[in-house]
């Protein structure tokens, strides 16, 4: 989905470059403003997966370091559990 976005930046700039070249200005900022939007649309997926990679792994590591149920209990059941270890 991010590489659409991208071409679809690249399109609407030569688009607005075509529209300039004619002497159309309204037409060079709707081609503009919608490469801007496809622009932050693109960084806004790319953010996305970003964030769910991390989510991923912060599930993974969690799963690894310790056990919920510790990480449920009080702190006076916690400091009786460090004890014992």
């Amino acid at each position: 989905m991010e590489k659409v976005f991208k071409a679809a930046v690249v399109v609407f700039v030569v688009a607005a470059a075509a529209f300039f070249y004619f002497g159309k200005i309204d037409g060079v900022f709707i081609a503009l403003v919608l490469a801007s939007m496809s622009f932050f649309l693109s960084v806004r997926v790319q953010v996305k997966k970003r964030l769910a990679e991390r989510e991923r792994e912060a599930e993974l590591l969690g799963e690894f370091e310790g056990s919920p149920a510790n990480e449920d209990l009080g702190s006076e059941a916690r400091e009786d559990h460090e004890r014992e270890v």
